[in-house]
């Protein structure tokens, strides 16, 4: 079958959500208009991943996303 989490987060961003990181019990809005952050963010979906970028309370403005 599918990947349940990784189509919904698709199916929502496509919608107009932004991708979040879940660490623990804190939610971080990821935002970049960088292609290639953007593609691993699609990729990763549903998944663990490494997320570098700036804090700004709960947003992270992404500068690079690695599979992890």
């Amino acid at each position: 079958e599918g990947e349940p989490a990784a189509e919904c987060t698709r199916a929502c961003v496509v919608h107009g959500s932004k991708y979040v990181l879940i660490v623990d019990d804190k939610i971080y809005i990821l935002e970049t208009s960088d292609k290639t952050a953007l593609a691993t963010l699609d990729q990763q979906a549903g998944k663990k991943a490494s997320v570098v970028g700036t804090l700004n309370d709960t947003t992270v403005e992404v500068s690079s996303v690695a599979a992890k």
